[in-house]
Formats: structure tokens, sequence, C-alpha cells
């Protein structure tokens, strides 16, 4: 029997090629973890809009912890909870974006919306994620030092051009652990694979944090293990080794 009982994956970057693929390999062994009995799911940025696809191709029957932690289903259809942004607070984030000049998307109950699409409509619904991006990074780091000034939100990235916000105090770590909660485990019967500083938490606190290869330079400094990247089967690789694998490690 595996180490790990749950293995939390996330998508863009890590489970996902460059092209948004997911390879035979990657494919191959996702299946092998669930027939070893581990509980595989995602723990991404995406939302049901765009995660949805994805869980239906990997048939996968268990939780999924979606827009950074904001949505938890406990399994295909079955919701269990979400974590609104304020509505005062998206509609400041909203005119700090169009200040800055930055393109801008969300996540609501009914769709992912883009700059281009947004209408004074869009601040009667509830957003789970809101997010920036611009190519200046200088403008960049300059709203990502602004927004950390708010206390009713939580930040931040997947990429160095871009903001992630949330409800202050929801995070993928907080959403992998209300699964753990559901399943009956604790935090160091899991092994998290992700890319990026969205998966930061999640790495340090879960049994075995796996940075891909592909993946930002401070999150491989706090992972426990550095595997291959998107490109290379890097997720593949990580589970035959060290889920499935002899591998056990001792963390201090």
């Amino acid at each position: 029997m595996p180490h790990y009982k749950l293995l939390a994956l996330d998508l863009d970057g890590t489970v996902l090629t460059d092209d948004k693929k997911i390879t035979k390999e990657t494919r191959k062994w996702i299946h092998k973890a669930v027939e070893e009995g581990v509980t595989v799911i995602f723990s991404t940025g995406r939302g049901i809009q765009t995660a949805g696809a994805i869980w239906e191709e990997l048939a996968l029957d268990a939780p999924m912890v979606l827009v950074n932690g904001a949505e938890i289903w406990k399994g295909p259809g079955q919701l269990w909870e979400r974590h609104f942004i304020n509505r005062d607070d998206i509609r400041w984030l909203h005119e700090q974006a169009m200040r800055a000049g930055a393109k801008f998307w969300g996540y609501s109950v009914e769709s992912l919306t883009h700059k281009k699409d947004w209408t004074d409509e869009m601040f009667a619904r509830d957003w789970l994620k809101f997010g920036m991006h611009h190519t200046d990074l200088d403008e960049i780091q300059k709203l990502r030092e602004l927004l950390l000034e708010r206390e009713s939100i939580e930040i931040t990235r997947s990429a160095p051009i871009n903001i992630e916000i949330s409800l202050k105090g929801i995070s993928k770590e907080t959403g992998v652990r209300r699964v753990c909660e559901l399943l009956g485990i604790t935090m160091d019967q899991v092994m998290a694979v992700g890319d990026n500083l969205n998966d930061q938490r999640l790495i340090r606190a879960a049994g075995l944090g796996v940075a891909m290869g592909n993946g930002d330079a401070e999150l491989k400094k706090i992972a426990d293990i550095v595997t291959e990247s998107n490109e290379e089967n890097g997720v593949a690789k990580a589970i035959e080794r060290y889920l499935l694998g002899s591998y056990n490690p001792i963390k201090a």
C-alpha cells in the first residue's frame, strides 16, 4: 500500500503539457495510483468551467479543489463549499486593474469572464477568484504591493506576470485540508505536486511536496523533491518513484 493516501495535482504546468494536453504516460500513472487505492484530486487555480472537462477525461471519481481552494467538490456533481470574495473588494480590484491598464478575469459561479466581456452586471455576481495580468513586471509588482495592503483578500500568482486573488485565508492548502477531513486522513499522508507560487503553501504542508522541473525557483527551494518538467512526464515519474515506488522520505 502506498505511504501517501492522497495525491493532489496542479493542472497547468504540472499535469498538462504546454499545449494543455495530458500525455499517455501521465494518464497511465495517474490511473495506476487510483488502482493502488490512492485518492487522486486536482488542486488547481482553474474553475469547474475549465477543469471539468479534464476531470471527466481522467474519469476520476474523487473530490476536487478548484479556484485555488475557493471551491471544493466532494465528487462529480457534488459541490461541497464555496468561498466568495467580498463584492466591495471586487469593485476595488476592478478599479485597480483598470487604472493600471492590466488585463483581468474572474471565476464566478456562472462563468469565467475576461476583461472584454466584463459589464456592470458582473458586480452583482459572486466571485470565487479574480485575476490580473500585466506584461510590465514593474507594473505587476506595484499592483501586487498595493493588493497586499488589503486585509480582506489573499493574493498569490501562477506566473511572474499575474496576480490571483481569493478571499482572505483561502488557498490550495486550506482546500486540501478540507478534503483530508472528508477522507479521514492527515496532511502527512498527502503527496502534492505543483509548479508555481499558488502551490507554495500546499507543497510546504504536504507530507511530500514535489515541485516540477519547470517550476518557479522559489517553489523548488521549499519542495522536498524536484521532478522532471511537464514536457518530460514529470508527474508520471513522480508517481512512479515517490508514490508507488520504494522512496520513503523522513521529513525533518
